[in-house]
């Protein structure tokens, strides 16, 4: 038994099972871990999502950001909106492609202002040509959405650009739009839900994130699924090695003619077939 154990070739098989195992094991809990985080983030948004609104002010000051535990969190503010500092975002998605979103300093009364999502208009046909954006209402006005912490190419993945057409760019980047304003601004951003008085036409609403959870979970499962399927390999492996051992290493375990009679050496009865055994 031993020496079909650790034979080279069941060695090879050993060694192979030894570094397999713990690697699906592995993967599996980090694919399990990855679904946690996504689960807990999903939770978080969800909870955000319905909770009551409350002032702007509140969850985000002058120079600051927004905490990522309240991202998502319904805000309020009221004041009037600055058209002439208006910025477009670039290669934002939207019900029909890519397009644009629209970006508009709220101006509050305390004289700080709140940058607001007014929402998506569709992508002119060329990319130097200004799209048409329905204007903002003029005079006070009250907006709740939902708050957002500033974009960076490090939490977004997108880079700035050259070479942009005047009043466009590519992230939300609060302090660089902020540095730009003649007047304070608070950290985040505000993606609209609601507006009063409402505006006829107006951006198209950027729709609430849907929650999803991934695939992670499935794939913890299949990582565990085939580390049994490579012990249960194994163990069947070894069976069957030790059973062609026990055998000789003879599928019929017969004896030495083949045929379990022992006889594999005796001459064929009946007349010799050979010519020369007629003559």
């Amino acid at each position: 038994m031993l020496r079909v154990l650790f034979s080279p070739r069941m060695l090879a098989f050993h060694a192979l099972v030894v570094l397999v195992v713990p690697s699906f094991i592995a993967l599996g809990f980090w694919q399990y871990g990855r679904w946690e985080d996504k689960a807990a983030a999903v939770a978080l948004q969800e909870a955000n999502l319905s909770s009551d609104a409350v002032p702007v002010q509140e969850l985000t000051s002058v120079g600051g950001d927004v905490d990522s535990e309240d991202r998502w969190r319904t805000v309020t503010a009221t004041g009037t909106y600055d058209s002439e500092h208006e910025l477009l975002v670039r290669n934002r998605d939207g019900s029909r492609g890519v397009g644009l979103y629209v970006i508009t300093p709220l101006v509050t009364g305390d004289g700080t202002a709140v940058l607001v999502n007014r929402g998506w208009v569709e992508q002119p046909p060329t990319s130097t040509q200004q799209p048409e954006v329905p204007p903002a209402p003029a005079g006070e006005a009250a907006v709740t959405g939902r708050l957002q912490y500033s974009e960076t190419p490090e939490n977004t993945g997108i880079r700035e650009r050259d070479g942009l057409p005047e009043g466009q760019i590519m992230i939300i980047d609060v302090d660089e739009i902020a540095a730009g304003l003649p007047y304070p601004v608070h950290g985040g951003f505000v993606e609209l839900t609601e507006q009063d008085p409402p505006t006829d036409p107006a951006p198209e609403a950027v729709p609430a994130p849907e929650t999803d959870t991934g695939m992670n979970l499935s794939y913890a499962v299949q990582w565990w699924v085939f580390t049994v399927i490579a012990i249960v390999g194994w163990f069947f492996l070894i069976r069957r090695e030790l059973r062609d051992a026990a055998q000789g290493g003879r599928p019929d375990g017969g004896g030495p003619g083949g045929d379990g009679s022992g006889g594999g050496d005796s001459a064929p009865s009946g007349p010799d077939p050979r010519p020369e055994a007629r003559v």
